[in-house]
């Protein structure tokens, strides 16, 4: 079993690295089995969070309108991982936020790392769900607020060393660390008539634009559009 990682988590307002963003980030270091430090930050997006998200997360406009931006959160959380090996439960989702958000920044973010959800695939063959709250329940492992960063990142620094403790001795090349790889899908562009709208709802407004017909995504210039429908003035 590995005795020192970093098993992390992230909470963001989609499913796309590259066009939604990340709200939350938890984490916590593990050095000979024991947590020795922990990162817990909310993360202030650009859009306004989706009711869905806040419906999953309990995360909210307000839960994160005195948090940091990514620009000032993220170099904290690189700094925080240094050259660890990371732990997370379909890690490449995870993963790929935090790449694509440091490329953006001009950071480098080539880890390590051990998925759960992959050792689960292999080792628990049977069961009908290999969810994260399903597992911990299959382990009877408590998890006080899932779907929030940190304790989903401690929920799955309990499960891999459960599932190691049972079974990385029968099959120890499926609990070994590799390369963390991810591509990330371009973004799809405005259509349009998300441009002809987003247009019509500044002039409405008296507004000027800061987004460019160009470089605008599908994805953006709806959450835009929602902000403006559902009255506010600013995006």
């Amino acid at each position: 079993m590995l005795k020192s990682y970093i098993a992390f988590d992230v909470e963001t307002t989609g499913l796309s690295p590259a066009e939604n963003e990340i709200i939350e980030i938890g984490a916590l270091k593990v050095r000979d089995g024991r947590v020795t430090e922990r990162f817990m930050e909310f993360i202030k997006p650009k859009s306004p969070i989706p009711p869905a998200i806040t419906n999953l997360t309990g995360i909210c406009d307000e839960s994160v309108a005195s948090a940091g931006n990514i620009e000032q959160v993220l170099p904290e959380f690189l700094e925080f991982c240094q050259d660890d090996v990371l732990i997370g439960h379909n890690i490449l989702f995870d993963y790929s936020f935090v790449k694509v958000s440091a490329q953006t920044l001009g950071k480098p973010f080539d880890k390590q790392g051990i998925d759960t959800l992959k050792i689960a695939k292999v080792i628990h063959k049977d069961l009908p769900s290999r969810s994260l709250g399903d597992l911990c329940d299959h382990y009877q492992i408590t998890n006080s607020a899932a779907h929030r960063a940190y304790h989903d990142a401690l929920a799955t620094a309990k499960l891999y060393q459960t599932m190691a403790h049972y079974y990385e001795e029968q099959m120890p090349e499926v609990f070994l660390p590799t390369a963390l790889i991810c591509r990330i899908p371009k973004s799809a562009p405005a259509t349009p008539k998300q441009l002809a709208l987003l247009e019509r709802l500044y002039r409405q407004r008296g507004l000027t634009p800061s987004w460019s017909k160009a470089s605008l995504t599908k994805s953006a210039a709806s959450q835009m559009i929602d902000a403006l429908l559902s009255g506010g003035n600013s995006i």
